[in-house]
């Protein structure tokens, strides 16, 4: 039961993994050779990088277990922390957005209560969690610095990641009278 579970979850994790993987080359957003179908459909070299980083992770695990599994647990739970941080901002933006534009609330499909109260306590409470992961690391006589970069590990990295991307596709940051808001429902406030 146990082994059918964990082959289950890695099928799983395989599967989103490469499709994940496919859909952000077809955006622009990954190298695109990673968009490349076989005639059957596979992301073959998606699906091939996938399972490259897999095996380059289950490797190192068997030279180092610990430290190895501190790392990749500490910079996967990071990325899940920065996922919600954004998550906040992007509500709060939209919601500012919709509203300086003169859109009428009403013609959302769902109105998150308790705004702007609720994407900016999220916010806090997120960031928080995500500087308060491991600050035992600077409570000791001497900084535990192995201990803080490996918990830390992701915040520079998604840093690098979202800098280089922004440079490479000179993207920016869209004012709230830039904002398209195409298919939300095309009332504004009092028409």
């Amino acid at each position: 039961v146990v082994l059918t579970s964990v082959l289950s979850a890695g099928n799983s994790g395989m599967y989103a993994s490469t499709r994940m993987l496919y859909n952000l080359a077809c955006q622009g957003m990954a190298p695109r050779v990673f968009a490349r179908c076989t005639s059957s459909g596979v992301p073959l070299l998606a699906l091939l990088a996938t399972v490259v980083v897999a095996s380059l992770c289950f490797v190192s695990h068997v030279f180092s277990p610990n430290k190895v599994y501190i790392w990749l647990l500490n910079l996967s739970g990071m990325t899940g922390f920065i996922a919600w941080l954004g998550i906040a901002i992007s509500h709060y933006r939209f919601r500012r957005g919709y509203v300086l534009q003169g859109h009428d609330l009403n013609a959302l499909p769902y109105r998150a209560k308790g705004f702007p109260f609720g994407p900016v306590f999220a916010f806090a409470l997120c960031l928080l969690i995500t500087l308060g992961q491991n600050y035992e690391a600077f409570m000791q006589d001497r900084i535990d610095w192995g201990g803080a970069i490996a918990t830390y590990i992701g915040l520079p990295v998604f840093g690098l990641i979202w800098l280089g991307y922004r440079w490479v596709k000179g993207s920016h940051i869209v004012s709230y009278a830039n904002m398209r808001f195409d298919g939300m429902g095309d009332a504004k406030a009092g028409s």
